[in-house]
């Protein structure tokens, strides 16, 4: 069994253990913020986001990625936990996890192939809007002093690095602004105004709610919710940190490890959660983590500094917060995307399929809706052109079809045909097309249904092996 890379190098083990701090420490207005969008209580969201990390550190396909409670899945759960309490919220995120495992064992990883690159930029480009327009309101209505912090901060994490990388900038900026307002003792925002940080460790135990088919009806539609909307977001971010690291994941294992994640998360009291990409960014591009290390010492460190160190947290400045979350949307947002000579080589379609998914993001807040509307405005796209390779060119009393043959290319092609000035027999020379759906099997039949009704004989030759079988079990029999 090979050794992990943390315990053959002290440089990479100090880099996984600082990533681990640094992600800790911004999970935990995150996850306050998220435990309030789900109307339930801060605890419930911090000890969520535990659970969640320290399961997927040890079941998870992709190293260091970070799993938490996610604002995507507090959006799914919130209407249940308002209407009937947390005691169901718990039994939707158990069911949940069953359905994700379910998922997994079906193949659902496999899906990842048909989600485009264009699909890809936009969920990045509509994360990193989303991750920036999330610090605005800690930025409004705050008192002066928090714009310098904020840029103090930002200096820090962008010119440090270039000094040195022993130690993460994000780590830096918020230990010094910690130690700055704690000594003058600046009246600014800091985390314990985010919400009552837990004094007590999670209690594994199963959920308040009577085990009845009423019970299963009524949490059913979120527990598929959550774990859609999950499986989703975790492996597109899966997808982004493979090529962010150059390395290749399992997604099939990261799919079935989020549902334990979250059956373990639901038993102890969570939330339920996903995979976080801007966490995640924060690990893998910020700190420079690359081993599950960082992820179960993410969870680790947020328990331990919400448990243990809570007043100390509770007094770290939300200007540094916001500043490093800041430095995550620049780096994560593809500005290469939108640069003018991008643009202008890039085929409209593909910019129409980025912009569509980042606008369904924006307008839902929702990375999953965002990301279908995107594959499916792509496949709209993709149909189109296609269509367009399709030709019938005539010659005597042969017509050569040539393209592939669809739904969305072969609806025109009835009437490429002059059934009326055509001689008593017609030859269709497929030889150069492929037939790939009863759409076109429809269609020959149709063309051959219009000769045969002026007494003449359409003859349809050059099908290659698959389009003939495909024709010959179809054909005469859709009508």
């Amino acid at each position: 069994m090979q050794r992990p890379a943390w315990l053959a190098s002290p440089t990479v083990l100090r880099t996984e253990v600082l990533a681990g701090l640094v992600v800790a420490l911004a999970l935990i207005p995150e996850a306050i913020s998220f435990s309030i969008l789900a109307n339930v209580d801060p605890k419930v969201g911090l000890f969520a986001s535990f659970t969640m990390a320290v399961t997927i550190a040890i079941c998870g396909g992709r190293p260091a990625m970070i799993s938490a409670a996610t604002g995507a899945i507090a959006l799914v759960v919130a209407p249940l936990a308002k209407e009937h309490g947390l005691g169901y919220l718990t039994a939707a995120v158990i069911l949940g996890g069953l359905l994700q495992i379910t998922l997994a064992a079906a193949g659902v990883a496999k899906l990842m192939r048909f989600i485009p690159r264009s699909v890809m930029v936009g969920f990045v480009n509509a994360l990193a809007i989303l991750i920036f327009t999330a610090q605005v309101p800690h930025l409004v209505g705050v008192p002066w002093l928090v714009y310098p912090l904020v840029a103090v901060a930002l200096a820090i994490m962008v010119f440090l690095p270039r000094l040195t990388t022993a130690i993460p900038a994000p780590l830096v900026a918020i230990v010094l602004l910690t130690a700055f307002t704690m000594i003058t003792h600046l009246a600014v925002p800091n985390v314990g105004d985010e919400g009552t940080l837990p004094d007590s460790l999670p209690v594994f135990g199963l959920p308040d709610v009577p085990l009845d088919l009423d019970t299963l009806k009524l949490i059913a539609p979120y527990a598929l919710g959550i774990a859609l909307v999950g499986l989703m977001e975790s492996l597109m971010t899966a997808k982004l940190v493979d090529d962010v690291t150059d390395t290749h994941s399992d997604k099939t294992r990261e799919s079935w490890g989020q549902g334990v994640a979250n059956i373990v998360t639901g038993f102890f009291g969570g939330m339920g959660g996903c995979a976080m990409i801007g966490q995640t960014m924060i690990n893998v591009k910020a700190s420079g983590a690359r081993t599950r290390l960082s992820t179960f010492l993410a969870g680790t460190f947020l328990l331990i500094l919400v448990v243990a160190l809570g007043d100390v947290v509770a007094q770290i400045p939300m200007a540094a917060l916001v500043a490093v979350m800041v430095i995550v949307s620049v780096s994560t947002f593809d500005w290469h995307s939108i640069a003018p000579a991008t643009l202008k080589r890039m085929p409209a379609g593909e910019i129409i399929v980025m912009l569509v998914t980042v606008a369904g993001t924006l307008a839902t807040h929702n990375l999953a809706i965002g990301v279908v509307l995107g594959v499916l405005t792509a496949m709209v796209v993709f149909a189109r052109r296609v269509a367009h390779f399709t030709s019938v060119e005539k010659k005597d009393n042969t017509y050569f079809v040539r393209g592939e043959l669809f739904f969305a290319s072969s609806n025109d092609l009835v009437y490429q045909f002059d059934y009326a000035g055509d001689p008593d027999r017609v030859v269709i020379d497929m030889s150069e097309a492929h037939v790939w759906d009863a759409s076109s099997v429809a269609a020959l039949d149709a063309i051959a249904t219009k000769y045969a009704a002026r007494g003449k004989h359409a003859e349809i030759v050059g099908l290659n092996d698959a389009s003939a079988d495909f024709h010959a079990n179809l054909a005469g029999k859709l009508n």
